[in-house]
């Protein structure tokens, strides 16, 4: 790939464009509103002039909405070699394009599984895709050399290709993003009125809980408009475990024993149908989900701390697996878990304690 040209120069657009010309391909830009195109050019994302003749790849970063009508225009005016879409639903526009007569040879969808809760080219990061699964979508109709397009795109933004049916990716979205998001939201509803004092009592849970709730809601709008079917059954199925932890819990206050032995077996069926689900969230890398230890480590909210904290782990010769930080409510201080292997964590409690480092149980 030599020349690419992105249309739509939001978060994944503009992402994608910076990876690529961080690879040396000559990158076209064009966006609905040029100014976001010139934005992402300023950026070194390529350049927002029209490309001379065709290039090799046209990738349309539209909502999924408009993803047909802008592949179908592009398609139309011979703009590439071949066009590859990243909407985060794949059936539809796919249909869409069929009910137009277009001939889809030259086109394969795709989806990146991978963004941010912030939206437009400001955004955006040449290594936002790194490490991330990035769906492909062919079907028997797509032409070899399109495939081998979309493989390399995939290549320069360093992420992992996996090769799906469109529908099943669709319905496999609903299930690990788009009915989380939903999900994530109507939790966080229940903050906006509630009172200071409770507000002011969350931690790490309702934060990871709620962190993808900030997301534009007009983007998701967009997304949930192209898969309504498969995230109301997933919904459907959820208000119905809900409905049934709720008559669990109602239990658990009759004067009944027999009553309250009911709810209590009702809500350990759905901690423990959870942890079931939790262990098979793929773990580091895509493997699957391992046990480690955390070391708790106690810091001022000051510039070069994880820094230190990193560089004294580094010296005893311990790889932190994972990192997460809860801030101390009011305080100018917080609390850094260091996840690492267990047979590591005595290690690195002995080396950060040598340190002056504050442990914390």
């Amino acid at each position: 790939m030599r020349t690419a040209l992105v249309i739509g120069t939001g978060l994944i657009g503009t992402s994608a464009a910076l990876a690529l010309s961080q690879r040396g391909v000559v990158v076209h830009l064009a966006d609905h509103d040029p100014e976001q195109a010139r934005t992402a050019a300023a950026l070194g994302a390529g350049t927002d002039e029209a490309p001379e003749q065709p290039v090799d790849l046209a990738i349309v970063a539209a909502p999924p909405a408009h993803v047909a009508a802008v592949l179908a225009d592009a398609m139309r005016r011979g703009l590439a070699r071949g066009y590859l879409d990243v909407a985060s639903v794949k059936g539809g526009p796919r249909r869409e394009l069929e009910a137009l007569g277009l001939d889809l040879s030259a086109y394969i969808g795709s989806h990146p599984m991978s963004g941010r809760e912030k939206s437009g080219p400001l955004a955006a990061t040449g290594d936002l895709f790194e490490g991330r699964p990035w769906v492909l979508t062919p079907t028997r109709d797509t032409d070899t050399e399109v495939l081998n397009l979309a493989l390399e795109l995939v290549s320069h933004c360093r992420a992992v290709p996996v090769v799906m049916d469109a529908d099943a990716h669709d319905r496999a979205v609903a299930l690990v993003s788009h009915m989380p998001h939903l999900v994530s939201s109507m939790v966080a509803a229940r903050l906006e009125h509630a009172e200071e004092a409770a507000v002011r009592l969350c931690g790490q849970g309702i934060r990871d809980v709620t962190r993808i709730a900030a997301s534009d809601p007009g983007m998701w709008i967009d997304i949930l408009s192209a898969n309504p079917g498969p995230v109301a059954d997933l919904l459907a199925d959820v208000s119905a475990d809900l409905d049934e932890t709720v008559r669990a819990l109602r239990a658990l206050q009759a004067s009944d024993e027999d009553k309250r032995r009911e709810g209590t077996i009702g809500i350990e069926s759905v901690l423990r149908r959870g942890n079931a689900g939790q262990v098979r969230v793929p773990g580091k890398h895509g493997s699957a989900p391992r046990a480690y230890e955390v070391v708790a480590v106690l810091i001022d909210d000051q510039p070069g701390q994880l820094a230190r904290i990193f560089a004294d782990a580094g010296m005893a010769g311990v790889n932190i697996e994972d990192v997460r930080i809860e801030h101390a409510t009011g305080q100018q201080a917080g609390l850094v878990q260091l996840m690492v292997e267990p047979k590591a964590a005595p290690v690195l409690t002995a080396a950060l304690r040598e340190r002056g480092w504050a442990i914390r149980q």
